[in-house]
C-alpha cells in the first residue's frame, strides 16, 4: 500500500504529540512534520509534497479555515478542533472529515480510512488517465439506459434506474445506489452533459438527483428516500419548474 505524507498543524503541543502518535500507528501514513501555526505549515507545504493535512481551527494569528482558503493547491484536510460550530464551514471547504477533540484512535482511523479511499482513487485515476478517455465508437449516454463508471481498477455498469443521486466532491463524484456509494474521478459539470436530462436534474452545486427518486419537496430541500438534499438558490426556479409539472 502507498505511504501518504501527513502534516500536523496545531498550536497545542499535546495535540501535536497525540496526532503524531496516532499517525505512527497507521502503517500507510508517514509523519512529514508537526507545525505550531499556519505560517510554519506553509513552509512545510512548499518544501515537500503533503497528501493529508491534520489542521486545527482556532490558532493565534490565523485560523485553520482562513489558512485553508489561502492555499491554491490543497492536500486532503481533516480538521481537528475542540469547537463544533465550524463543522458546516469546514465541509464547504471540502474537508474530508471533522474530528472533535478529544477523539479516540478508533475515530481517527475512521477519518483516515475515508481520506485514504480518496487518495487511492486519485492515484489510480492518475495511473489510468488514458483509459479515462471515451472511445469514439461508444454509444452516447442518451441512447443507453446505463453509464460506465471507472472506480478502483473496475468499470461499473450503473443503470440509470439504480442511481438515486450523485454528489460532487471536488474532482470526484459519488454515485449513491442501493448497493452503496461508488467514487469516481469526474465532475458534476461533465455529468450534466452525460446524463439524460429527462431522468436527472442538477439541484445544487454539489448534487444531481434522479427525478423519479424524488419523493417530495420540503422548503428548500428535495426528499430522496430518508435523505433531504438542499436546493441551491441559483437552481431553485429550474428545479421547481421541472418537479412541479
Amino acid at each position: 500500500m502507498t505511504n501518504y505524507n501527513c502534516l500536523v498543524v496545531d498550536d497545542e503541543e499535546l495535540a501535536r504529540e497525540l496526532l503524531g502518535n496516532y499517525i505512527g500507528r497507521v502503517p500507510h501514513l508517514s509523519l512529514a512534520g508537526k507545525c505550531r501555526d499556519p505560517f510554519e505549515a506553509l513552509q512545510a507545504l512548499n518544501a515537500q509534497p503533503i497528501d493529508l493535512l491534520f489542521l486545527d481551527i482556532q490558532m493565534p494569528g490565523m485560523t485553520g479555515l482562513e489558512f485553508l482558503r489561502t492555499l491554491k493547491h490543497r492536500p486532503l484536510v481533516i480538521f481537528t478542533t475542540a469547537y463544533s460550530e465550524f463543522a458546516l464551514e469546514s465541509y464547504n471547504l471540502d474537508a474530508t472529515d471533522y474530528l472533535l477533540k478529544p477523539f479516540s484512535f478508533e475515530r481517527f482511523v475512521q477519518a483516515v480510512n475515508k481520506a485514504t479511499d480518496l487518495l487511492n482513487l486519485r492515484k489510480a485515476a492518475a495511473n489510468q488517465a488514458v483509459a479515462q478517455q471515451q472511445t469514439p465508437t461508444e454509444t452516447p449516454a442518451a441512447a443507453k439506459d446505463f453509464i460506465l463508471v471507472k472506480s478502483e481498477h473496475k468499470v461499473h455498469r450503473l443503470r440509470f434506474e439504480d442511481i438515486a443521486y450523485v454528489e460532487g466532491m471536488r474532482e470526484y463524484v459519488a454515485y449513491h445506489t442501493p448497493q452503496g456509494r461508488i467514487l469516481s474521478l469526474n465532475s458534476l459539470k461533465n455529468l450534466e452533459e452525460e446524463l439524460p436530462t429527462d431522468l436527472f436534474l442538477r439541484i445544487h452545486k454539489s448534487y444531481i438527483v434522479a427525478i423519479q427518486k424524488v419523493d417530495a419537496l420540503e422548503g428548500n430541500q428535495v426528499v430522496v428516500g430518508k435523505l433531504k438534499l438542499p436546493i441551491g438558490a441559483s437552481y431553485r426556479d429550474v428545479v421547481l419548474a421541472k418537479l412541479l409539472v
